[in-house]
């Protein structure tokens, strides 16, 4: 299949898109199943997708769970799974393109490194340490202000650099207005379409490539999503603020927008969304203690 062959004529498609570092989980198979059921009341095609985009943590046996988990719910999809890591050369191509228009630089801090600048920055200010929408520590811009020499000495040394987004210069390249289409309510639940105004600048300047990993989530998700010809992104509530950023990267690359439908999270005893970190329990283990796909609905809130 070539990259837009998946355009369908004008035909609605959703896709879902975990990572194989792990089982899925109850979080997982709600996700799926209000993807199924989307696609499935639109007379749409719903896509899977395995975001393996980390080499180090994802693991084939994973994608092959994911891959039963999914048959066993009754999720279906028309074609092999779209993998990540087969595509780094197309992301490449896409940072290549925002490279040449000066709006990415490389950035030699490690995480230890921003942590320290975030927190000299906010006991200066005397406040609070700013963070990204994921509450991860706002990126200062430290490397963004390294005079081209340095940058270039450093390369050429091999010191090891990670690339970023300039934000402010792609803002200042287009100073239109920025929105989304919605069709969640903002905290999980089903609401009217709406516009959403788009403010990328909360991100700071954002990681296009890691160090050792060359791209981002942010950066393949939406080259993926245009090359599949995905029309509708409905994913959880926690990934709202990430459309912002998501935004900004279409119009930088010429994507098109996708709509978007946040929909709620399964959470935990502690009102924490689930996580494979934190133990919670796998569809595996589910179907093991002889839960049926019928179950999974009703503990994931939705009709048998």
């Amino acid at each position: 299949m070539t990259d837009h062959e998946a355009e369908r004529g004008g035909a609605r498609v959703f896709r879902f898109a975990p990572s194989p570092n792990g089982l899925l989980h109850l979080g997982h198979a709600l996700s799926a199943l209000i993807n199924r059921d989307a696609a499935a009341a639109a007379g749409g095609t719903l896509l899977l997708r395995l975001e393996d985009i980390d080499r180090e943590r994802c693991r084939e046996a994973y994608a092959a769970a994911i891959v039963d988990d999914l048959g066993w719910l009754g999720v279906a999809w028309p074609e092999p799974p779209r993998r990540q890591s087969e595509h780094f050369p197309l992301y490449r191509s896409a940072l290549d393109r925002l490279a040449a228009r000066g709006l990415v630089y490389p950035c030699f801090c490690t995480r230890g490194a921003v942590l320290a600048a975030s927190a000299a920055r906010a006991a200066a200010d005397g406040r609070p340490r700013p963070v990204d929408p994921d509450g991860a520590p706002l990126y200062p811009g430290t490397c963004r202000h390294l005079p081209p020499a340095e940058r270039a000495r450093r390369l050429a040394e091999g010191s090891p650099a990670a690339l970023r987004l300039d934000v402010a210069k792609a803002l200042a390249e287009d100073a239109a207005p920025l929105a989304w289409r919605e069709c969640g309510d903002g905290g999980g639940g089903d609401a009217p379409a709406r516009d959403v105004a788009a403010d990328p600048a909360t991100w700071g300047d954002a990681l296009l490539a890691r160090r050792e990993v060359p791209t981002s989530y942010h950066l393949s998700v939406v080259v993926d999503d245009a090359a599949q010809g995905v029309t509708d992104v409905v994913r959880g509530v926690d990934l709202f603020g990430a459309t912002a950023l998501h935004r900004l990267l279409q119009r930088l690359l010429g994507l098109p927008a996708p709509r978007y439908h946040h929909h709620r999270l399964v959470l935990d005893a502690g009102g924490q969304k689930l996580s494979k970190s934190r133990g919670a329990p796998s569809l595996r283990d589910l179907r093991g203690e002889g839960l049926t796909p019928a179950d999974i609905r009703r503990r994931v809130g939705l009709p048998a």
